[in-house]
């Protein structure tokens, strides 16, 4: 056996081990074995790092592998999150005819009103918690719910599978989308599998059906039009992104300065020649730019018109309020005003910290808006990234699934802390034990290292480069 025999059947071996690990993950694993979790997520990450290097050049083996990876969990359960039982309520409602903004799983459910087949094995999925508050899943969400609710309107698992096909697809749009943007940028294609082939988001999109995955489709196509200039359909696609997960409204003033008068080049020398904020701004092409946000709001204002009340306002600001103020989970920054509050006045002071954090989020966030120039797609992305990272860092609840965000991000930028956030961040599932408890050292952990691995990147690695040599480049198989 030769040198290149025997690296293509270390390379499968490599391959097979990944597939076998998803299994062992999608089919043997309960949530509360954390040290089964966690050594299989090494497993996976080292595996999938492993199979990158060896294969980034060859774009369609990679692309068929992370399909594979992803139909393995088709017919599962998820086994790290109950929210997709809300998820199967609320389309089984809207199929109905019967508005899901209006009334909580509970209050039906102690009313012995079983609106939805499978009413109560769904009530006892999604927890009390869940099922005690209104709905928060925006239109467009609710419509893929929707879609899995008229496909199987009394098939748990049927819905399950729809579902699933839906976030895959939407995978593959990014695994499109992305590509092509990296090529027109000249930055190698096989960036995008620093996303496409991670296996937190295989796990965490494909195998616990959250629909980041969904919004951020919406939101890199967005990207690839504004490249090409075609920023009205892309100001639609953004607001149905925003319709999906609302997390991207957060994000648009990071948009102010990529919309400057003539092309990239000359924006570029205008803003060396004038240094000062104020002289930056008087390239911005207001008119296009309003037009831009205005479309963006139209589009979402248009989504929600078939449920919009005086009640749905509240019942909707109501849950949205909820994260701020009254859940808590694998946070950084909040955890240590926490602690502060504690020594200080001797209690948990998140009703007001709460109120707090978004302002300062918001003032962050409008900061980088007109401090970074942003009028390339590679400086747009790289403000995102760091707005949305912003965000997560002073945000009192951190699921593991929003991670999606930075994650893809990153892929158009020379950062990849999110990469190391994406396996970082599976320590936060050692809280579910047989009793709910967070294990704080872990958290500390998490955050040291993630923000440890970004201070690097911003301080010491300010040279690295984002396309790859060329004599490489040119043996790089692309998307037609």
């Amino acid at each position: 056996m030769n040198v290149t025999q025997r690296y293509n059947v270390i390379t499968v071996v490599f391959v097979g081990v990944l597939l076998v690990m998803f299994w062992s993950f999608s089919y043997d694993l309960n949530r509360s074995d954390f040290p089964k979790l966690i050594t299989l997520c090494l497993g996976l990450f080292g595996m999938s790092f492993a199979i990158f290097k060896r294969l980034k050049f060859n774009f369609w083996i990679l692309a068929g592998i992370t399909i594979l990876s992803r139909f393995i969990f088709l017919p599962t359960i998820p086994n790290l999150s109950q929210d997709f039982y809300r998820f199967i309520w609320d389309g089984r409602l809207l199929v109905q005819g019967i508005n899901p903004y209006l009334t909580t799983v509970q209050t039906y459910m102690e009313s012995g009103v079983f609106p939805v087949a499978q009413a109560q094995e769904l009530f006892a999925g999604m927890g009390a918690l869940n099922a005690s508050h209104f709905t928060n899943y925006p239109p467009v969400n609710q419509l893929c719910f929707a879609i899995a609710g008229w496909l199987f309107p009394k098939s748990i698992i049927g819905s399950v599978i729809t579902l699933r096909v839906i976030i895959i697809l939407a995978d593959v749009g990014i695994l499109y989308f992305g590509s092509k943007l990296l090529k027109a940028l000249k930055i190698p294609t096989y960036n995008i599998f620093w996303y496409i082939l991670n296996p937190f988001v295989i796990i965490e999109l494909t195998g616990n059906l959250h629909f980041e995955g969904v919004m951020l489709f919406f939101f890199i196509w967005a990207l690839y039009l504004l490249q090409k200039r075609h920023w009205i359909v892309a100001s639609v696609l953004i607001g149905l992104s925003v319709s999906v997960k609302l997390i991207p409204l957060l994000l648009l003033p990071i948009f102010l300065k990529y919309f400057q008068k003539g092309n990239e080049a000359e924006v570029e020398s205008e803003c060396e020649n004038e240094s000062g904020i104020l002289q930056q701004l008087k390239t911005i092409h207001f008119p296009k730019l309003l037009g831009f946000y205005v479309l963006i709001i139209g589009t979402v204002m248009l989504t929600f018109a078939p449920f919009l009340s005086t009640e749905f306002v509240s019942n909707f600001s109501q849950t949205i309020g909820l994260w701020f103020q009254n859940f808590e989970f694998n946070a950084s920054v909040y955890y240590i005003i926490r602690w502060i509050g504690f020594q200080v006045v001797g209690w948990n002071i998140i009703g007001t910290v709460g109120k707090v954090l978004p302002l300062v989020v918001v003032f962050v966030i409008l900061f980088l808006s007109v401090i970074r120039r942003h009028n390339t797609i590679p400086q747009l992305a790289t403000g995102l990234l760091f707005a949305i990272s912003a965000y997560f860092l002073l945000s009192t609840t951190v699921h593991p699934w929003y991670i999606a965000t930075p994650l893809i991000l990153c892929v158009f930028t020379r950062y990849r802390f999110p990469v190391v956030w994406s396996l970082m961040v599976f320590l936060s599932y050692a809280a579910y034990g047989d009793v709910f408890r967070e294990n704080l050292w872990l958290v500390a952990l998490e955050y040291v290292v993630v923000i440890g691995f970004a201070l690097y990147e911003i301080f010491f690695f300010r040279k690295r480069v984002l396309s790859f040599p060329r004599k490489l480049e040119s043996t790089r198989i692309d998307m037609p």
